[in-house]
């Protein structure tokens, strides 16, 4: 039952988490903005000039292709959708003007639609290469030059519509939900080393494992998170709601950068902790004198992990305990290895992964590092003397 719990709860907090994104004011504004230009779209469509507007719902078709979260994207995705259409009536054209459509033309075209949709260069209107190749040859029929006139050109005029809705309501910067998850994800890399931490001052072998199956998932938050940063740049491009420089993602990109190299030392830590505790191949022995200062530097350091600014007075005082667990840790790993005559692998790996997050987590460019020493001469070192020497 135990297990089932433990299975059951990521997939109920992903639940949670993909409902909670559906109701977003920013999810929202684009549904609502979706709905009044598929209206507007086929308000217009019956008033178009000749044969076109026959077929008017094709326009809000064209609307709904259109709209995306992001300026850029809704115009990548309205002009690649035109290109695919107008590919796939080239194609489609092409059977018409020659043998006309038959029971192996028609799957042929489609499949050279298929074919040519996979090379890349239609993006979002790559399914409608062979879409339109397949509906100019079945529903034109006799009529495939009208039929391909008026699907153009209402698809057309619904991208425009979408267009011109997506600019005069134009979407916010995504930089503040990025920003937000990148926060969250250093609070997850935190509470993942707390979980370490806990595991080792556990009974032995400890009974819970979640802190070890969650490692595997770090690499794919960070890409995640990654492709959430891509969008909130895409998201500024063109965007009158990001004039000047709000809304700027570079030292959103840093802190990201930043918690990417700690999340691979902390899954270095994971799974060379694992490996001991369940003895898999490449496992070393873990010396009884180790799980307490081990445990205790895993929290000192995720508490500085949990830090949102480097240059605070707590964060110092949290980093000088830090500094001081590690040392312990490092003091002991060496009087055991002198005791034992063995290696104290997993204390020398986690040791040497836990400096180095605290040099990593208190990287700050030159303009932002502290004052030149003849600048502070005179002034008495508010960090103690338990500073880290490595920072």
């Amino acid at each position: 039952m135990t297990n089932l719990i433990t299975r059951l709860g990521p997939r109920r907090t992903g639940i949670v988490r993909a409902l909670h994104d559906a109701v977003r004011p920013a999810r929202l504004l684009l549904v609502a903005k979706t709905a009044l230009a598929v209206g507007l779209a086929w308000t217009l469509a019956p008033h178009m000039p000749g044969v076109t507007d026959e077929y008017p719902y094709y326009a809000p078709l064209g609307a709904l292709v259109s709209m995306y979260p992001t300026l850029m994207g809704s115009v990548r995705s309205g002009l690649q959708t035109l290109l695919g259409l107008a590919t796939g009536i080239g194609l489609a054209a092409i059977v018409v003007l020659t043998v006309g459509p038959t029971w192996w033309t028609i799957p042929a075209v489609v499949g050279i639609g298929v074919l040519v949709s996979g090379t890349g260069w239609f993006g979002a209107g790559r399914e409608y290469v062979p879409m339109a190749a397949l509906f100019v040859l079945i529903i034109g029929g006799q009529n495939a030059d009208e039929y391909s006139l008026g699907y153009l050109v209402q698809m057309g005029v619904g991208v425009v519509v979408g267009l011109v809705v997506n600019v005069v309501i134009a979407p916010a910067p995504l930089t503040l939900a990025a920003a937000a998850r990148v926060e969250a994800f250093r609070l997850q890399l935190s509470e993942h080393l707390h979980d370490i931490g806990a595991a080792v001052s556990e009974s032995w072998p400890p009974e819970h494992q979640q802190w070890a199956e969650d490692a595997a998932s770090l690499a794919d938050t960070t890409a995640a998170l990654r492709a959430a940063l891509s969008e909130a740049d895409d998201s500024r491009r063109g965007n009158p709601r990001a004039r000047g420089r709000r809304g700027e993602t570079a030292h959103i990109h840093e802190e990201l950068g930043r918690l990417d190299r700690i999340a691979h030392l902390i899954r270095d830590i994971s799974d060379e902790i694992a490996d001991t505790i369940w003895d898999r191949p490449g496992a070393l022995v873990l010396d009884p004198a180790l799980p307490d200062p081990l445990s205790a530097a895993c929290h000192a350091v995720a508490e500085v992990i949990a830090q949102d600014d480097p240059a605070t007075s707590e964060d110092h005082r949290e980093r000088a305990e830090a500094a001081r667990a590690i040392r312990l840790l490092l003091e002991t790993v060496d009087d055991r290895t002198l005791a034992a005559r063995r290696s104290m692998g997993p204390g020398v790996l986690t040791a040497m992964h836990l400096r180095r997050i605290l040099i990593v987590s208190g990287h700050r460019e030159p303009e932002e590092e502290a004052p030149a020493e003849d600048d502070r001469e005179g002034e008495e070192d508010p960090k103690g003397e338990d500073e880290p020497e490595f920072r």
